[in-house]
C-alpha cells in the first residue's frame, strides 16, 4: 500500500476519534493514537500533518462544505462521510501538497472503504463542486 494512501487512512481514523472525544486534550490523544498505531515516521508526520491541518482550518472548511452540500446540513451526514470531506477538503484548498484529482481520488477509495453504500458518490459530488470553486480561485493550492 502507497505510503500516501496509509497516511491518509490513519488521519482518517484519527480525526473520526477525536469526533467522540472533542474536548480531551489533542496531544494526549494524538500520542495514545501512535502508540496504539505503529508506523514508519515519514507516514506518521504525512498523517499527522493531514490532521493538524485538517483541524487547524476546519471552520473555513465546515464553511464551505456546508454551502456545498444540498439538502443536507453537516451535522446530519455521516460522521464517516464528514470526517472524510473535511480531510479532502483540506487537501484541496489549503494543503497545496496534492493534485486536486489526486485528492478527490483519495477521499472517493476512503469513502468506498469506510462509508455506505452510496458514500464514495456523495463525497464525489461534493469534492467535485469544491475543486470547480477552487479551480476558479488562482490563489487555490490546486496541483
Amino acid at each position: 500500500m502507497d505510503k500516501r494512501h496509509r497516511a491518509r487512512e490513519l488521519a482518517l481514523s484519527l480525526l473520526y476519534q477525536l469526533e467522540f472525544h472533542p474536548l480531551e486534550a489533542f496531544e494526549e490523544q494524538n500520542q495514545a493514537f501512535w502508540v496504539e498505531h505503529p508506523i514508519k515516521p515519514e507516514t506518521q508526520s504525512l498523517a499527522d500533518e493531514l490532521v493538524r491541518g485538517t483541524r487547524h482550518n476546519r471552520k473555513p472548511i465546515d464553511d464551505l462544505l456546508s454551502s456545498h452540500v444540498e439538502h443536507w446540513i453537516l451535522s446530519r451526514l455521516a460522521l464517516v462521510d464528514l470526517c472524510i470531506l473535511r480531510l479532502a477538503a483540506f487537501e484541496l484548498l489549503f494543503y497545496g501538497n496534492t493534485p486536486w484529482k489526486v485528492a478527490i481520488d483519495e477521499a472517493i477509495e476512503l469513502a468506498k472503504a469506510f462509508g455506505g453504500k452510496d458514500s464514495s458518490g456523495f463525497v464525489n459530488g461534493v469534492l467535485d463542486k469544491l475543486s470547480a470553486l477552487a479551480k476558479d480561485n488562482p490563489t487555490a493550492p490546486l496541483g
